[in-house]
C-alpha cells in the first residue's frame, strides 16, 4: 500500500474529528463574522427569484465529485447498467416507499409527539398556492387567510408547514452527493451513476406527481428549472470533465501513468472539498441554528429516524437479494439521503422563504452530511455480510 493510501486511510478513519471541527468552525464563522456569510450565501443561481444553486456550494462539489468521476471505467457503466435488480431495488425503495415513511414518520412527531414543544397554537405564514388542502384542516387548525402588503397569506400551524418541509424532503432522493457517499463507502462508482441517471429521469416524472397527492396542493409548481439546473451542475458537469479528461490523459500519457500519478493527487481532494463544503453550509444557517436550537432539534429527530430506517430498509432487502456488497451500499445510500437543494427550492416557490416549510429543508442540509457519513462508516464495517464478487 502507498503512503497516499495509507494516509488517506487514516485521514477517513478520523473523518467524524474533522466533520465536528469544519461544523464548528463554520457555526463560528457565520456568528462572528456574518457578513462574509451572507454575502457568499447570496452568490447564488436563482430561478424564479428563489436562489436554487449556490455558487461556491457548486464549486466545492465540482471538487467533490470530479476525482470520483474521472477514475470511472465507462465499460463500468455499461455493465452495471445490465444488472436491473440493484436499480429495481433503488426505485421501489424511492419511490414506493420512501415518501410515504416519510410523511407518516413527521406527522407522528411533529404532529402528535413534539406538538405541545412546538406549540398547538404557534401559527405560520405562507404563500397560498391553488388547492392547499394539506395545510386547511377542521381536525388540526383551520387556516386563515390574511392578506400582507397585497398578498394572500395562510395562517396555518406552524407543525403542519414544518411536516411540507418534510414532505418536500422526503420526495427527492438524492441525484449528486450520493456519488461521494458511495465513493467513500468504496462501493461500485459506476452503478451509482447508473442509479443517480435512472434517478434523476423517474424525479422529473414523479417529483410533482408524488409531491401534490401528499402535500395536498392541488397544482403543485414542479420545479423543472431547478431539477434540471441542478442535475446538470452537480452531476452532468463534473461527470462529462472526468470522461473527457480521463481519455486525454491516457491518450496522452497512459494508463499506468494515469493510475499511479495521477489518481494519487486527486485521493484526498473529494474529502477536503467535503469538509469545506460543509464549512460553507454551517456558516449560511449558523445564526438559524443559534437561534432556533429546539426547534432544529424537533425537527432533525424525525429526518433522522426516516434516514436511519430507509438506510437499513434498503440494505437489509440488498442482503436478502444477496447484492455484491459494491452495489449494496450506494443503492442503501441513495434513497437514505436527499436532494435538498431541490427540496429548499421547492419550499421556498411554493411558501415563502421564511415560512416553517423552507427551515425544515435547510434541517435536512444540516443532518444530511453527518449522518450520511455515520452510515457510510456502517457500510465499511458490515463488508463481510454480502458475498464476495467473483
Amino acid at each position: 500500500m502507498s503512503k497516499t493510501e495509507k494516509g488517506l486511510n487514516f485521514f477517513e478513519r478520523y473523518l467524524t474529528i474533522w466533520i465536528g471541527v469544519c461544523i464548528g468552525v463554520g457555526i463560528l464563522l457565520g456568528k462572528v463574522a456574518p457578513g462574509v456569510a451572507l454575502y457568499l450565501d447570496g452568490l447564488a443561481i436563482s430561478v424564479d427569484g428563489a436562489p436554487v444553486i449556490s455558487i461556491p456550494v457548486a464549486i466545492c462539489l465540482f471538487f467533490m465529485m470530479y476525482p470520483i468521476m474521472v477514475k470511472i471505467d465507462f465499460m463500468e457503466i455499461i455493465k452495471a447498467g445490465k444488472n436491473t435488480r440493484p436499480v429495481g431495488l433503488t426505485l421501489i425503495i424511492n419511490w414506493a416507499v420512501k415518501p410515504f415513511t416519510m410523511y407518516a414518520i413527521a406527522f407522528i412527531f411533529l404532529g402528535v409527539l413534539f406538538r405541545g414543544f412546538i406549540g398547538a397554537e404557534t401559527t405560520d405564514l405562507v404563500k397560498m398556492p391553488l388547492g392547499l388542502d394539506l395545510m386547511v384542516d377542521a381536525e388540526y387548525g383551520a387556516g386563515k387567510v390574511v392578506l400582507i402588503d397585497g398578498i394572500k397569506m395562510l395562517e396555518v400551524p406552524l407543525w403542519r408547514s414544518y411536516l411540507a418541509g418534510c414532505i418536500l424532503l422526503g420526495i427527492a432522493p438524492c441525484t449528486a452527493m450520493v456519488m461521494v457517499w458511495g465513493y467513500l463507502a468504496r462501493g461500485n462508482d459506476g452503478h451509482t451513476l447508473v442509479m443517480v441517471a435512472i434517478n434523476s429521469l423517474t424525479m422529473l416524472l414523479l417529483y410533482g406527481v408524488l409531491g401534490g397527492y401528499l402535500l395536498g396542493v392541488g397544482r403543485l409548481p414542479v420545479p423543472w428549472q431547478a431539477l434540471l439546473l441542478s442535475i446538470s451542475i452537480y452531476v452532468a458537469l463534473p461527470l462529462i470533465a472526468g470522461f473527457l479528461s480521463r481519455k486525454w490523459i491516457i491518450a496522452l500519457k497512459g494508463d499506468r501513468w494515469f493510475k499511479e500519478n495521477f489518481l494519487p493527487i486527486l485521493t484526498p481532494i473529494t474529502i477536503i472539498a467535503l469538509l469545506t463544503t460543509l464549512i460553507l453550509l454551517f456558516s449560511f444557517k449558523g445564526a438559524v441554528i443559534l437561534s432556533n436550537p429546539l426547534t432544529i432539534l424537533w425537527i432533525a429527530i424525525p429526518l433522522f429516524l426516516q434516514t436511519i430506517l430507509i438506510f437499513w430498509l434498503g440494505y437489509g432487502i440488498a442482503k436478502l437479494m444477496k447484492l455484491s456488497y459494491r452495489d449494496a451500499a450506494p443503492s442503501a445510500m441513495i434513497g437514505a439521503s436527499n436532494h435538498f437543494e431541490v427540496a429548499i427550492a421547492t419550499a421556498v416557490m411554493l411558501f415563502g422563504l421564511s415560512s416553517g416549510a423552507a427551515l425544515a429543508t435547510v434541517v435536512g442540509v444540516l443532518i444530511e452530511v453527518p449522518v450520511m457519513l455515520m452510515l457510510v462508516a456502517i457500510c465499511k464495517r458490515t463488508q463481510h455480510w454480502f458475498p464476495a464478487e467473483t
